[in-house]
């Protein structure tokens, strides 16, 4: 007798969990573990250093290697009696929202091996004795850690997979379905705790350039966009280089600083974007130029192309 093909997924989601629990061994007990104990000596890095580079890797650990491989063991050597494993993904599904830290973490954590290791010989030391061992494979700990991040993707292709082939009638149907849109509903929650931490550091770097003033400096902005734009003189007919941030909520005009030391931009004027009115001015003299006028002032401005202005009008 052939297999059924759904129980063939289902092994295969075993078989590719006991791998996966390894590796999490392997970060967590291996390296975690004795690149921790080192550091409580001094002689390598910060303890904190090694907490930040593993984020919350045990608690994936131990829900995985305790809870869900022993649950899936269960599950298939009941097989022939319960067919079913889409009740046991839904009570993983919840849990898996743990990622989000993990994954968010995971550049920063790379980054922090690479700064350290070149700080610190012993703790680079440390770290390639433990890549030696024959449990890493020829695998450095970057390429080790990467695996949790792949893992919820997995988990969905595995699924998705497993309920299409579900015969219609199959008593798993209804749990598998639900527990797929479940995980893809953590993949969502996953990758939208990305975007918003980039969002956030991008923030970040232009409030840097623009030299933290506090009344600026404020997690819920967003902007929008960005250049350099000339202000038009009409008093003695001339330009000078400008430079403009526009946020959802205000439009900062500023000047390039000469002597580049901190702060990239100085300030000169806050407009709300609230009650501001933006029109095109057909000037012979001066082309693509528009109007921007404010509660607090009226600025007239020039693109450097039609393309340009439309855009920063739009």
């Amino acid at each position: 007798m052939q297999e059924p093909e759904e129980k063939k997924i289902a092994l295969e989601l075993l078989e590719t969990e006991q791998a996966y629990v390894n590796r999490l061994h392997l970060l967590d007990q291996v390296f975690y573990t004795e690149l921790m104990k080192e550091a409580k000596t001094g002689k390598t890095v910060p303890e904190e250093v090694v907490k930040m580079i593993f984020s919350n890797i045990s608690s994936i650990y131990q829900f995985h290697a305790e809870f869900f491989l022993p649950e899936l063991q269960k599950r298939m050597e009941d097989w022939n009696c319960n067919p079913r494993i889409g009740d046991v993904i839904q009570k993983l599904a919840p849990f898996l929202k743990m990622y989000g830290e993990y994954v968010k973490n995971f550049d920063k954590a790379v980054e922090l091996i690479t700064a350290w290791s070149e700080k610190s010989p012993p703790f680079q030391e440390l770290i390639a004795d433990i890549q030696k061992r024959k449990v890493c494979a020829n695998l450095t700990l970057q390429h080790h850690m990467l695996e949790p991040v792949q893992r919820i993707p997995r988990y969905e292709l595995l699924l998705k997979d497993y309920v299409r082939k579900l015969p219609p009638q199959s008593p798993d149907r209804g749990d598998a379905e639900k527990a797929l849109e479940m995980i893809f509903m953590v993949a969502k929650h996953s990758n939208a705790a990305i975007a918003e931490m980039e969002r956030l550091q991008n923030l970040w770097v232009v409030y840097q350039r623009l030299g933290l003033e506090d009344d600026i400096v404020d997690p819920s902005n967003e902007l929008i966009k960005e250049g350099p734009i000339q202000k038009i003189s009409t008093r003695n007919n001339s330009t000078s280089e400008k430079y403009l941030f526009l946020f959802n909520n205000m439009l900062l005009y500023c000047v390039p600083k000469v002597i580049q030391v901190g702060a990239e931009f100085q300030v000169h004027l806050r407009m709300d974007v609230g009650g501001m009115k933006v029109r095109e001015l057909k000037d012979a003299e001066f082309p693509h130029t528009f109007l921007v006028s404010g509660k607090q002032r009226t600025l007239e401005l020039q693109a450097r192309s039609e393309e340009e202005m439309n855009a920063w009008i739009k």
